[in-house]
């Protein structure tokens, strides 16, 4: 059993992660910059520690800070949430190399299913289906108009080593390809420091649906069903919801045996999302896997009343899963929706400031994880993310309700937020009818 775990992370998660903590009886050593010196999580820890100004290379993205964090205040692991160091495998063999246990997959594991290119192979070698494109990497222009004709437009560029929808660019033609993959490569090199891409058909009007999986130390695997992520703007998700409103029982299973064959494949341990492109036809198509837990995981732990947090606390610490599949029950549906501080108005864009003005929702069924506050400053320097509203209920159509209720009652002032963009999806008759695709917002916005 893990005693003292270090959170290399900030926000809502960080608060997450330290009260799963202290419900455990663990204790919990915070870091933070100097721009998020009075947060409330700062305060709830057992210990905080400043490592460094706002800019994150030199705070939450500086390796050797954190560890220094960690030895200094005598932690055995490290927790490292969602975002910033994360899925960096680098980080993850330091901590190993320093005897402290990294609260995630092994380190080849990670980089594995870290590279997009190697994580298609073990796919396959699993026998699960996965988009038509290249092989390996995109060596030159010329590799990549062959393949583009060979696969039939429109195809999508992706970078190795990317997320958030950075180094992703949709071809529609060969006119177009020279310059995407100019783009594509220059931002997964900015934003990653690796500016490699591969391709893939980019399927048409698909639905995202992910997998969320555990897996212990001994080898058994279990998952927790699936979430629809369909509802994003610029490839980031921002309405998330289970169980998936198309998908057949059937078609369910299949999706959810797919992603445990690929985790056994990787021989992966603790929290992970197995991602898949769901068509018009009831296909479904692996795209990646998220070595870590995610913003949404909340939905999964209101359908199923499991704390994935405390699974990856325990597995961490070496206890075997004493869930079964048999055990993991799917009741009702929930629905999360991402509160961030962005203008819907003007193409989402960024919204720091100071909140004078705070009321959160409430009643039954709603859930509310943030870490601000009436006067709480969001920082330019950050992701955007506010907080995060879970409504959980017996239908689809209850959920919806008590979200637009809910997100009616939600005060953030006088900063924008995304709230009024939220409100108007919730309320498209499409949606409503749960007939929507990753698409949808640009279409319907």
């Amino acid at each position: 059993m893990l005693s003292r775990i270090l959170i290399a992370n900030r926000g809502e998660i960080a608060l997450r992660v330290i009260r799963a903590c202290h419900e455990m009886g663990i204790e919990t050593v915070a870091v933070y910059s100097e721009a998020d010196r009075n947060a409330s999580y700062v305060r709830l820890a057992t210990e905080s520690v400043c490592i460094g100004p706002p800019d994150c290379n030199q705070s939450y993205l500086n390796i050797p800070r954190i560890i220094s964090a960690a030895e200094v205040t005598n932690v055995d692991a490290i927790h490292p949430g969602y975002g910033f160091l994360a899925e960096n495998a680098n980080f993850a063999e330091i901590c190993k190399d320093c005897g402290i246990t990294f609260i995630g997959p092994p380190v080849e594991a990670m980089r594995q299913l870290g590279d997009k290119v190697e994580a298609r192979k073990l796919a396959r070698r699993a026998k699960v289906p996965v988009v038509p494109g290249s092989d390996g990497v995109i060596e030159n222009e010329k590799e990549a108009l062959r393949l583009a004709n060979e696969i039939g437009y429109p195809v999508i560029i992706k970078a190795v080593a990317g997320g958030g929808g950075r180094g992703m660019r949709v071809v529609h033609n060969d006119i177009s390809l020279h310059a995407a993959l100019a783009s594509a490569r220059s931002e997964a090199e900015v934003a990653f420091g690796e500016g490699s891409v591969y391709m893939e058909k980019f399927i048409v009007e698909p639905r995202h649906v992910e997998v969320q999986v555990m897996a212990d130390q001994e080898g058994n695997v279990v998952h927790f069903f699936e979430r629809d992520c369909s509802i994003q703007r610029r490839h980031q998700k921002m309405i998330e919801e289970s169980p998936c409103p198309v998908l057949e029982e059937r078609d369910r299973e299949r999706l959810a045996e797919a992603a445990i064959r690929l985790i056994k494949e990787a021989h992966y341990v603790n929290a992970a999302t197995v991602e898949f492109l769901l068509d018009k036809e009831g296909n479904f198509y692996f795209i990646e896997v998220n070595t870590r837990i995610q913003v949404e995981h909340p939905v999964t732990e209101m359908i199923t009343g499991q704390d994935l947090i405390k699974w990856q606390l325990r597995i961490a610490g070496g206890e075997p899963m004493t869930l079964r599949q048999k055990d993991i029950r799917h009741q009702g549906v929930a629905i999360e929706c991402r509160i961030n501080a962005e203008d819907p108005a003007n193409n989402f864009s960024p919204c720091p400031g100071t909140i004078a003005r705070y009321i959160a929702p409430g009643g039954p069924g709603v859930r509310i994880d943030t870490h601000v506050h009436q006067g709480w400053t969001i920082s330019p320097n950050y992701d955007s993310l506010i907080a995060k509203i879970i409504v959980h209920q017996e239908t689809r159509a209850e959920a919806i309700a008590t979200m637009r209720r809910a997100l009616q009652e939600f005060v953030i002032e006088p900063i924008k937020t995304t709230i009024p963009a939220c409100l108007e999806i919730l309320s498209h008759n499409l949606f409503v009818k749960g007939r929507i695709d990753t698409g949808f917002v640009e279409r319907s916005l």
